[in-house]
């Protein structure tokens, strides 16, 4: 038995980001720019490419789900099924930032999770759920399951 990833030439990844097929570029824009710090790096009235300045290893694009670069077939636009992980230092800052003072819609309230990690969810434009996470020890079974990798 051979190892795939040993037989098949090495390309080297020169970047990885989601695309999302939105049926409102402009309103996903504006909440990713004005709630999570993205800035804009290319923006048609179709598409739109997002960067964190303070990290900007991560992107994050939006697509006019009816664009002809996208095959026929697939020009549907997200309905929900997505969740976009935030990690971040102090998720009670920043659900008082972002729930209490610009009222995004919570659909998971704050809690502490056994499996390691403090968080909350709200709502995106399009379907798609963001949960900010502060990552913190998990409970001993959870611990447990961890790879180390």
């Amino acid at each position: 038995m051979t190892n795939e990833l040993t037989t098949t030439p090495r390309i080297k990844l020169g970047g990885f980001y989601p695309v999302l097929a939105s049926r409102d570029v402009a309103a996903s824009r504006d909440f990713y720019t004005r709630h999570f710090r993205f800035e804009v790096t290319f923006e048609a009235d179709w598409y739109v490419s997002l960067r964190r300045p303070d990290a900007p290893q991560y992107e994050l694009a939006l697509l006019d789900h009816t664009h002809p670069t996208v095959p026929e077939g697939h020009r549907a636009a997200l309905q929900g099924g997505l969740l976009l992980n935030f990690e971040v230092d102090d998720v009670d800052s920043e659900h008082q930032r972002l729930v209490a003072e610009a009222g995004l819609p919570e659909v998971l309230p704050l809690r502490t999770e056994e499996f390691g990690q403090r968080h909350f969810i709200v709502a995106a434009p399009d379907g798609v759920l963001i949960d900010v996470i502060t990552v913190v020890p998990p409970s001993e079974e959870y611990a447990a399951q961890y790879t180390g990798v």
